[in-house]
């Protein structure tokens, strides 16, 4: 008796080695905390995330988390820093890369306290509560959003950049309290 004989399909090592970590990320358990140290659900407008109008965004893709200038900003949850600089309309930022394959991003931050390719945990201070970029002006605040590199499709609605949702995802539905 003959075994049944498949073709082969070999998968590179290296194709391999990128399944598993992309599976790692998505496998990994998230939970977040709000990134402003002492703050609360009185702290922030829940019906700010998707705001429209604003501005030259259209919408608003983040939540603002308000406070008092040098407040600490803190890991929302555990994370590698990609990039933490200036740029205009965020003015002093940090981009870091969580579980799930997540951005988070905490901008107009009048201090920043880590480096690029820095290991972040939960809770760990990350900067200082500001109004750089373009909320020069404002009431100090920390912008902070929470991007999916992974599409979630089914998100897409009518609203003003409503397909930008399937990557904006609600900070407020997966913080911890």
């Amino acid at each position: 008796m003959r075994l049944l004989s498949f073709p082969s399909t070999h998968i590179p090592k290296r194709g391999l080695r990128a399944i598993s970590i992309i599976l790692l990320g998505l496998a990994m358990p998230q939970s977040l905390v709000i990134p402003v140290s002492g703050a609360s659900d009185a702290s922030y407008n829940s019906q700010s995330f998707w705001y429209y109008p604003w501005g030259r965004s259209v919408t608003h893709k983040g939540i603002d988390i308000f406070a008092a200038k040098g407040t600490k900003v803190i890991a929302a949850t555990y994370s590698l820093v990609l990039y933490q600089g200036n740029i205009p309309v965020g003015g002093n930022v940090i981009i870091a890369l969580g579980p799930k394959w997540r951005l988070h991003y905490y901008a107009h931050l009048a201090q920043i306290n880590t480096k690029t390719l820095a290991w972040l945990s939960t809770g760990q201070v990350i900067g200082k509560v500001g109004n750089t970029g373009n909320a020069q002006g404002k009431a100090p605040h920390l912008h902070y959003a929470l991007v999916s590199l992974i599409p979630y499709p089914w998100r897409i609605d009518g609203a003003k950049q409503g397909w930008k949702k399937m990557f904006y995802l609600n900070p407020m539905d997966y913080w911890r309290r």
